[in-house]
């Protein structure tokens, strides 16, 4: 009626079928769930998300975080994206990192990008890095030695002398 077509004219012809990318695969699955009621000790590992709303102490490996609004995390984080809602006392090093309002942090974060909303809490350093993965040992932020550490903390001979290094700033006179 309104085109110039013909009704004769054949269907364009249709698209071949790819398969879905790596990324898109993973955002159609459901995250791993740690429920308000669970607490885990020990290490966490997934190649898909996970959502932790209950109490986790350890270290937590995933593609994707979310941090409940009562969750606890007491270790160390590393995904690629991670939205923190409630307390992480620990480094967390990820690509994307969101510290909601609600959200409690103590400690470290390298990040690639870092985002922070009114009213979160944060006390620790935050670092730039183009890969924050990179780097497992997380030498880039002055962390100790494993025979320097008490029950997963650093053990300093010098409590004066604060424990990431790495963060002073690159040129002593501009202090």
């Amino acid at each position: 009626m309104f085109s110039s077509k013909s009704k004769d004219a054949p269907p364009p012809p249709a698209m071949p079928v790819s398969p879905v990318p790596a990324k898109r695969a993973r955002a159609l699955s459901a995250p791993s769930i740690i429920s308000a009621d669970m607490a885990i000790s020990g290490s966490l590992r997934s190649t898909g998300d996970i959502q932790i709303d209950g109490r986790m102490e350890g270290d937590v490996h995933s593609i994707g975080l979310v941090i409940g609004d009562k969750a606890e995390i007491h270790g160390e984080v590393f995904a690629e994206e991670v939205t923190v809602r409630g307390t992480v006392v620990g480094r967390i090093r990820a690509r994307k990192v969101l510290l909601a309002a609600t959200s409690h942090v103590e400690g470290d974060i390298l990040h690639e990008a870092l985002a922070i909303e009114t009213g979160a809490f944060f006390e620790g350093n935050c670092r730039h890095s183009d890969n924050p993965l990179d780097n497992p040992l997380g030498d880039s932020l002055g962390d100790p030695a494993p025979g320097n550490r008490v029950n997963g903390e650093s053990r300093h001979s010098n409590p004066a002398q604060p424990q990431a290094a790495a963060f002073a700033p690159l040129n002593p006179a501009a202090t």
